[in-house]
This record gives structure tokens, C-alpha cells and sequence, in this order.
């Protein structure tokens, strides 16, 4: 990883996404290439966390989205999942400070309620907190699917529909949009994935229709400032055509 100071280019500077979506991968394989427990890999990766939402609101991204824990990672085994709740809760409590001086806001999304409730309660104090800040919002996706959140928009508006608060004929995709759990935000312009897997894991399945894709090879734990920066540096280069000419 280059020791440099990254810049960015104007032309990025002036051409940055609103809103960044991330597919933190690769803790697993970094802690095994060192010979460490995986939880370690989760650890570090916290770090990355830090940077990244430090420089994402430096250079002025409005909105960044981490894909923080799946619905798919509770199959994982039981010592691993209850390890990485502590360190999200540690992580909750711990990063007021810096989330705040960076004012950062804090939001959630996903089945909230299957996290342990010392998880929720550190999340529902770190959330307040940050209430009041208007720089960038931090959206962590957290026992999140895309394919349960879509089942889940399809289940409050049939409920809607059978109640007769709306004609069936009249769904669209902005009604369906409108009961996300990411109905308070634009959709992601630019999807980042690391450690170059090429798939998107279920994630935010509907909104990211339209959003550019990089892929790294660095695993999440060593993604720092220079990566985000040449993801920035590439979706600058990219012609969004939105299905046009």
C-alpha cells in the first residue's frame, strides 16, 4: 500500500457521487493470510471504517452506505457472530467522539430487531447522539438483504392495497421505492466491493440498478484513503448513461 499522500483530481473533486454504497470484504482472508483468527480480520476492519468515513466527509460525500452484516451472517458460527456484536457495539460507543467532530450522522437499516438488545441500545445512543450533525450520513446496513428488504416493501404494500389505501394498478416503482428501508435517501451512485470478488451479495438489490461498480483487489482491512480515492478517480472516468444514448 503506497505510503504517499493520495490526491484527488478536480475533475473528481468536482464529479463525486452523492451517495457511496461499500461491500466490505476480505477481513477473513487477511487475518488468514497472517496466520490470525478471523475476528482479528473484523477487528482491523474497523480501522478502515474509521478512515474511509473520515475521508468520504472530507472531500464531501453526502451519503456512505457499509454493508456491516448480512442476514446470510448469522449461519456463521456462533463464537464468530457473537464476537463481531461486541465489537459493533464497542465500535457504536467508541466512535461518538470521532463521528461527531466529523459531523457525521448515524442511521441503520435492515432487521434491526434480530441484534442483540445491547446492540440496539448502544445503536439507538449513538444514533441520538448524532442526530443533530448534517454533514455526511452514515448508513450502516446491519442483518441486511436486499431480497428481504424487497419482500419486506412487497408486504407493507399489499397490506396497503388490502386495507384499499391503494388500486393495485396504481403500484409503480416509486411506491415500491417509497417502502424501502432506504426511502429517506437517493440510491447509491457508486458501488465500491473489495477484495475483487465480483458479485453483490444481496446488497441493496433495488438501488443500485443504476450505480457504478469498482472493484479492488485490496482486502477490506488495508482499504485506505488511496483506495477510496482512485474508486472516485475511476467513476470519474465513467459515462453515466442511465439506459441512453
Amino acid at each position: 500500500m503506497s505510503t504517499s499522500t493520495p490526491h484527488l483530481s478536480p475533475e473528481a473533486r468536482a464529479n463525486l457521487p452523492k451517495h457511496v454504497a461499500v461491500i466490505m470484504d476480505g477481513n477473513g482472508r487477511w487475518a488468514k493470510k497472517r496466520g490470525l483468527p478471523r475476528v482479528e480480520g473484523h477487528r482491523q476492519g474497523a480501522e478502515s471504517v474509521r478512515t474511509l468515513v473520515r475521508a468520504a466527509g472530507e472531500v464531501g460525500i453526502r451519503y456512505l452506505s457499509l454493508y456491516a452484516f448480512s442476514v446470510e451472517n448469522w449461519n456463521r458460527p456462533k463464537d464468530e457472530v457473537d464476537t463481531l456484536m461486541k465489537y459493533l457495539a464497542r465500535y457504536l460507543k467508541n466512535e461518538i467522539g470521532e463521528l461527531d467532530r466529523n459531523n457525521v450522522r448515524l442511521e441503520a437499516i435492515g432487521q434491526i430487531w434480530r441484534l442483540p438488545e445491547f446492540v440496539q441500545e448502544q445503536l439507538r445512543k449513538t444514533k441520538a447522539a448524532l442526530a443533530k450533525n448534517n454533514g455526511l450520513t452514515l448508513i450502516l446496513c446491519l442483518s441486511y438483504g436486499g431480497r428481504t428488504e424487497i419482500v419486506d416493501a412487497v408486504r407493507e404494500i399489499a397490506a396497503l392495497a388490502k386495507a384499499g389505501g391503494i388500486d393495485p394498478a396504481e403500484i409503480n416503482e416509486r411506491i415500491v421505492a417509497e417502502h424501502l428501508y432506504t426511502r429517506h435517501w437517493p440510491d447509491p451512485d457508486l458501488l465500491i466491493r473489495t477484495s475483487g470478488e465480483l458479485r453483490v451479495s444481496n446488497f441493496l438489490l433495488w438501488q443500485i440498478s443504476y450505480a457504478e461498480f469498482v472493484v479492488t483487489e485490496t482486502l477490506w482491512p488495508e482499504f485506505r484513503k488511496p483506495q477510496l480515492y482512485a474508486a472516485l478517480e475511476e467513476y470519474t472516468r465513467r459515462h453515466r448513461r442511465f439506459g441512453k444514448l
